[in-house]
């Protein structure tokens, strides 16, 4: 198989051209639009759907369904009424660290917008999976997350009471979870988690700010402390546009 010489590591295998070489107009003109994106800078408008046709001789919804692609990729996001060269998705690792660290790493500013915190019984179904007992008083904490106050997800904590009876009154809702925890004298001791691909729910899309159809990358981690009790069921939607995840093996 012929590979071009400039061919990145990560980039997909001659381009993403099928070997019986037809390649889909719309996917011509990303290809070229994508060079484009790669010269220009970071918040950089790029021309208008009717200049990029005019350029690449194509119908406008060619160019549309080409820039779509690239939205959705995260190599372009909306401004107003025009479309803008995005910024490199952030790197989050998958390990106990928590986001603020995993945000920090990267030059960029951490931050969180309480949506509710409030307490209830436990339903049967958490118990199930973090053992705590059916009817135990309950946190549910939510919260926008930030990136240089960008919204980039939606963070959902469930801790039993019992853990932190003063959240309500002790906890920043701006800060770090876990820096509260360590301050109470709880350790992290292992985590279970599970990733999946889905679609942001009307209410979701909306408190995150992008459109119902954009995919976001869904994490499920039950966290255990030092002692192997349970401790947190977190569930947190990150914006596929806007994240990527990163993980060591060992062998």
């Amino acid at each position: 198989m012929d590979y071009p010489n400039d061919q990145a590591p990560g980039a997909p295998v001659r381009s993403g051209i099928p070997e019986h070489g037809r390649v889909p107009k719309y996917y011509a003109v990303k290809a070229r639009i994508d060079r484009l994106v790669d010269e220009l800078g970071e918040g950089t408008p790029i021309p208008t759907e009717r200049d990029l046709s005019e350029r690449y001789e194509v119908a406008r919804e060619t160019v549309r369904q080409a820039l779509r692609e690239l939205v959705l990729e995260g190599k372009l996001r909306r401004q107003g009424r025009g479309t803008v060269v995005a910024g490199p998705k952030l790197e989050q690792p998958l390990s106990l660290a928590s986001y603020t660290e995993g945000v920090r790493r990267q030059g960029r500013t951490p931050g969180r917008t309480l949506v509710t915190l409030d307490r209830f019984p436990c339903p049967e179904a958490l118990a199930a999976e973090t053992g705590l007992g059916r009817g135990e008083p309950v946190w549910h904490l939510e919260r926008v997350l930030l990136a240089d106050d960008e919204r980039v997800g939606l963070e959902s904590t469930y801790v039993a009471v019992d853990r932190v009876p003063r959240l309500d009154a002790e906890f920043d809702p701006d800060s770090s979870f876990y820096a509260y925890l360590a301050r109470q004298g709880i350790g992290f001791g292992s985590a279970d988690e599970r990733i999946e691909t889905v679609l942001a729910t009307p209410r979701e899309a909306l408190l995150v700010g992008t459109p119902p159809a954009l995919p976001m990358l869904l994490i499920h981690r039950v966290s255990r402390d030092t002692e192997g009790r349970p401790l947190e069921r977190v569930r947190t939607l990150y914006r596929g546009d806007r994240f990527s995840f990163t993980v060591r093996l060992d062998g």
